[in-house]
């Protein structure tokens, strides 16, 4: 039988009124995330607030809390844990960016009773260390080094991932793992560390990655740890006039991404799918606050995910239909 859009709408929303009619609470869940202007955030937080739609419906609400900018995230991101917790969050999503700076403000809200979710960054090592329920998201590390594996079969043998953030644990373990990535089939890897007040900034980063390409001629491969920065690099590429020599993959994607793989300017894009990042974990949390439902299986990956010339119309299509 074909299921007509007004049926599955039907459908979903009686599902939705069932929820609503046997929801024992409410859940007041607060979302620690990225720059809201940040292109992969925006979508990790257009996921957490689409999953918070049920939460509203059961009286609940869903709470972003981002940084202004990223030039002292750790410390800034355990403040937002600390605020979430003081103005009395039910439970918390978070990422683990900088552990040696967030864990002691994790440590407080699972000691303040508050179930919690690790999400986009620490994995499951960081889920067990501080007793929190799940971890969603990809594995950085192996985001990293699927990059550095596609671009090393690709006949390229001298990589550098290029470090907008650096001291972030997930950002060192995408670099971590492209260099593992590259060098697991034969090549060698690097890393380009720049001050963290490059991140997003176009210019600093096209003409840092320019100057580095031309001091190492040697080199053939980049990777760049988001989409602003691999849209920056690209340029960097363009400017030092390697367009024909390097090759990029980066992480995360937005339309200009997409574009770029179409071009062929930029040969692949590691997907981690933000916004299911945002979607699950607060499900999840909304889920076990109101029924106390536990997801059977720890640790849901995101990723990664490969976009190249071989899928990227299918990933344009997803797009236009709102599914990616």
């Amino acid at each position: 039988m074909k299921m007509t859009k007004s049926f599955v709408a039907t459908a979903t929303n009686a599902i939705i009124a069932t929820c609503v009619a046997g929801s024992a609470m409410a859940a007041d869940i607060y979302v620690i995330g990225g720059k809201p202007d940040d292109p992969f955030w925006s979508r990790v937080k257009m996921g957490a607030e689409d999953a918070g739609i049920v939460a509203e419906m059961q009286g609940g609400s869903v709470t972003w809390l981002g940084p202004q900018n990223y030039d002292n995230l750790g410390p800034d991101a355990a403040e937002l844990i600390r605020q979430a917790i003081d103005q009395g969050a039910d439970a918390i999503v978070g990422p683990d960016w900088v552990p040696e700076a967030m864990d002691p403000a994790f440590e407080a809200v699972v000691a303040a009773g508050i179930p919690l979710v690790i999400y986009n960054a620490g994995g499951m090592e960081a889920t067990d260390k501080l007793g929190a329920l799940n971890y969603v998201g990809a594995v950085d590390y192996k985001s990293g080094f699927a990059a550095g594996e596609y671009l090393g079969n690709a006949g390229k043998t001298n990589g550098a991932c290029v470090n907008t953030l650096p001291g972030a644990a997930n950002i060192e373990a995408f670099c971590a793992g492209f260099n593992a990535g590259i060098e697991a089939v034969g090549g060698a890897g690097s890393v380009l560390q720049l001050p963290a007040t490059s991140f997003g900034d176009a210019t600093a980063v096209a003409q840092a990655v320019r100057a580095h390409l031309l001091q190492n001629p040697e080199i053939d491969a980049l990777f760049a740890i988001g989409d602003a920065d691999t849209n920056a690099a690209v340029s960097g590429i363009q400017q030092a006039g390697k367009a024909d020599q390097v090759s990029i993959c980066g992480m995360n994607f937005n339309e200009s991404i997409l574009a770029n793989i179409q071009a062929g300017t930029q040969a692949c894009a590691i997907d981690q799918q933000g916004y299911q990042q945002g979607f699950f974990a607060v499900s999840i949390l909304n889920n076990y606050v109101n029924y106390g439902v536990t997801i059977p299986t720890r640790e849901i990956l995101t990723g990664p995910g490969i976009i190249d010339s071989s899928n990227v119309e299918l990933v344009i299509e997803g797009v236009k239909a709102g599914a990616r």
